[in-house]
């Protein structure tokens, strides 16, 4: 019996409040209204940027949502106007819009849009129109995305389109960590061939970067992190070395500068710490240092000296890895399906949106596992700062990439 035009009741999981678990209830998502476009969940990533809202970020006007930004699914129905989707069309949510009008839209330069909730509702990450209701209270949709629910409702803006033989628990992972390193590498820091990089942290973003700077031709690739069993997994993904801030007693950018005669010609910080933000800066050379912010954070301000932009560094951020999100993701899809990019790789465990607290715990005790023994032994400012790369990393010692299984597909 078709849905198209009902109210769905489904399960989704629900973050009531800050700083607690979520909640397997059942909700009710509307139909979709003009331009909209309401998606079946099959499939999503459990990304760091959702732990950031639940257990740091906590913004009081963020809640009750469904959380999750790292999905894929099928078009269930469509809304008014909606002529690029039909029922049955594989989809990715995206949460960076393209309508392909605005002034940045049609600027080459940035992969930013005027409308969605990125636009300016970077500290709530959620706008106050919502699709979701559950025991009578309206529930935010996360990100414009919310995929911890079976079933979502999306502008038809920030939806892509994706090649039908894509497989959609492994394509999900495409909606955010794997087009934000690798996109970070090639587009934003522009790695050319020949090169040397250094990649900070090693969770999921921290290895697509990598990824991306072999793509693009680096001759090595350095990879930082306090988890010497992180360096196999990056060596998959095109590491040529690694570095333990833990092994030595002076700052990791004296140590980078050493290896690399005076500093590496790219440095991407994946992780979300302004401290390591500094660190992946003045492990640059000097004259023409690239060094890009990839890790998603809003707490606290950051700072350098002023001769290291003197010098002629160049400091930049990265936004989902510049990608324009509805042209970029069917593209990254096909570089899966033709073997260029690896996705199957990230997949470290797979489980049931039953079991997305489980999921989160995974990777929260990775963090703890590896946080209190530099806790209680170490307490100079080099090591909170090294400390940082992974405590703040986006998937940490158990986890690269959790995918959960939202519904049959």
């Amino acid at each position: 019996m078709s849905t198209a035009g009902k109210v769905i009741k489904c399960k989704a999981a629900v973050a009531w409040e800050p700083n607690k678990p979520m909640v397997i209830e059942e909700i009710e998502v509307a139909p979709p209204q003009a331009n909209e476009v309401r998606i079946k969940i099959v499939a999503t990533g459990v990304c760091h940027t959702d732990l950031y809202h639940l257990f740091e970020g906590m913004h009081k006007d963020g809640f009750p949502a469904v959380l999750g930004h790292e999905g894929a699914g099928i078009v269930e129905s469509v809304g008014a106007g909606v002529t690029e989707f039909q029922p049955g069309d594989k989809v990715i949510p995206l949460f960076i819009s393209q309508c392909r009008e605005c002034r940045f839209c049609k600027s080459p330069k940035t992969n930013q849009c005027e409308k969605g909730w990125a636009a300016d509702s970077y500290d709530v990450m959620a706008l106050a129109e919502s699709r979701f209701t559950c025991k009578g209270k309206k529930v935010l949709q996360f990100m414009g995305t919310s995929t911890f629910s079976e079933y979502t409702v999306m502008n038809q803006m920030a939806v892509a389109k994706i090649d039908p033989a894509a497989p959609l628990d492994k394509v999900c992972l495409l909606g955010c960590g794997v087009c934000t390193g690798y996109g970070a590498a090639v587009n934003t820091a522009k790695v050319e061939p020949g090169s040397t990089c250094a990649v900070f942290g090693l969770g999921a973003v921290g290895l697509a970067a990598v990824m991306g700077c072999k793509a693009a031709g680096a001759k090595r690739i350095i990879a930082v992190d306090i988890n010497p069993d992180k360096f196999e997994k990056a060596k998959v993904f095109g590491a040529t070395e690694f570095v333990n801030p833990k092994d030595h007693n002076k700052p990791i950018s004296e140590v980078l500068a050493e290896m690399t005669n005076g500093g590496v010609d790219f440095a991407l910080e994946c992780v979300g710490n302004v401290t390591v933000m500094r660190s992946a800066l003045e492990s640059c050379i000097k004259g023409w240092g690239v060094s890009v912010l990839v890790g998603w954070t809003d707490l606290h301000d950051f700072a350098a000296r002023p001769i290291q932009l003197i010098a002629g560094r160049t400091w930049k951020g990265s936004l989902f890895g510049g990608f324009k999100s509805k042209d970029g993701v069917p593209e990254m899809v096909k570089a899966y399906l033709n073997k260029k990019v690896k996705l199957d790789e990230f997949i470290t465990h797979n489980m049931t949106l039953d079991q997305v607290n489980d999921a989160i715990e995974l990777m929260k005790r990775g963090k703890w596992y590896i946080l209190s023994p530099l806790a209680l032994t170490r307490c100079t400012n080099e090591d909170l700062i090294d400390a940082s790369v992974v405590i703040c990393a986006l998937c940490l010692f158990h986890s690269i990439r959790t995918v959960l299984s939202v519904s049959p597909q």
